[in-house]
């Protein structure tokens, strides 16, 4: 079978390897579509384990059933978590599953740009599900990253009527804003790039600042006097850390969704005086996941209006390229080569 093998950003190799075969409690996913992660392009993240056959947002169709598995046939149309936790330790026993070890190293065989990928039997179990008719594969592709998008929600514990700043209008922001949105705060939407900040009104945001240009001074304007209840991070930008730390509110707290390649400075006299919470987010449970395919499917999340480019898997380099570059693009979709 046909596999993109990452070695560094700018070179993705095509090659040739066997086709995974299954035990009786495993299945078999022919792969219809994977999205490309905006962790998959940090190439200093990514590249001490290279290399490997990345794609962790994965939906696709069952080619092979392992015998003792039950609730699934041949021909379903499903969508894989990369990543499930064991349900039985410590962590997951008080609820934090996406600190579990499991969730950490377990993965299914090989990553999801390939073209069939073995699904172990813990991923069958607890992160297999089944797409409503009306879920396409591509709009499927999005469920791990609204998952993990939720799971971040649910750690800033963001409250109506709040205002949240959410730094970094790539596929993460935007799904923060829609999100944020439901929860009826007011958005305040920042980007360096104008085609993000475009998309960034039309997903719903209240206001949108230029990066470049953005100051304290802007966001208390149109903040009521006021600086930010919330600060949502989506990106890896260095200039963001700063920019998070100096909008916060009294008692408010700041999510890193996104994190750059470098250590964080906090002033931690300010932030003790003013009690402010800084947290962060990491994956997504099977619950956030599944939430994230009811938000999908009942079209509260318009998850397709952010796919703005489908790659083959033949030319998953130029993908890499497109999400690298972070211009004109925001989610970009690996498909099979003979779709």
């Amino acid at each position: 079978m046909k596999v993109a093998v990452y070695y560094s950003n700018d070179d993705i190799r095509i090659e040739e390897r066997p086709q995974p075969g299954i035990t009786d409690n495993e299945i078999l996913v022919k792969m219809k579509a994977s999205g490309i992660c905006g962790t998959d392009v940090m190439e200093w993240y990514r590249i001490k384990k290279a290399p490997r056959i990345l794609g962790h947002e994965m939906a696709g169709e069952i080619a092979a059933v392992g015998k003792r598995v039950e609730g699934f046939k041949n021909g379903d149309r499903v969508f894989v978590s990369h990543h499930v936790p064991c349900y039985k330790c410590h962590l997951c026993a008080q609820g934090n599953y996406t600190a579990c070890a499991s969730l950490h190293t377990g993965n299914y065989d090989p990553g999801g740009f390939s073209e069939f990928i073995r699904i172990p039997e813990e991923n069958v179990r607890y992160g297999t599900l089944i797409l409503p008719e009306k879920v396409s594969f591509e709009d499927a592709a999005m469920i791990e990253p609204l998952g993990c998008t939720i799971a971040g929600q649910n750690q800033a514990g963001l409250k109506e009527g709040q205002s949240v700043l959410i730094i970094g209008s790539g596929v993460s922001g935007l799904q923060h804003i829609q999100l944020s949105k439901i929860k009826k705060a007011t958005v305040i939407a920042t980007d360096i790039d104008k085609y993000r900040l475009k998309k960034a009104a039309e997903f719903g945001a209240d206001h949108v600042i230029n990066a470049h240009n953005y100051s304290i001074e802007e966001l208390r304007r149109i903040n009521n006097g006021r600086l930010a209840d919330i600060v949502i991070v989506c990106t890896a930008a260095k200039q963001a850390i700063a920019d998070a730390i100096s909008s916060v509110e009294r008692k408010g707290k700041i999510l890193f969704f996104a994190v750059p390649n470098t250590d964080i400075a906090i002033p931690s006299v300010r932030f003790w005086r003013d009690e402010i919470t800084v947290t962060f987010s990491y994956g997504a449970s099977p619950d956030d996941l599944k939430k994230a395919l009811e938000l999908i499917n009942s079209g509260t999340i318009n998850v397709r209006g952010m796919i703005t480019h489908k790659v083959s898997l033949s030319n998953i380099k130029q993908g890499f390229k497109l999400v690298s570059e972070a211009k004109n693009s925001l989610k970009v979709v690996v498909i099979p080569d003979n779709n």
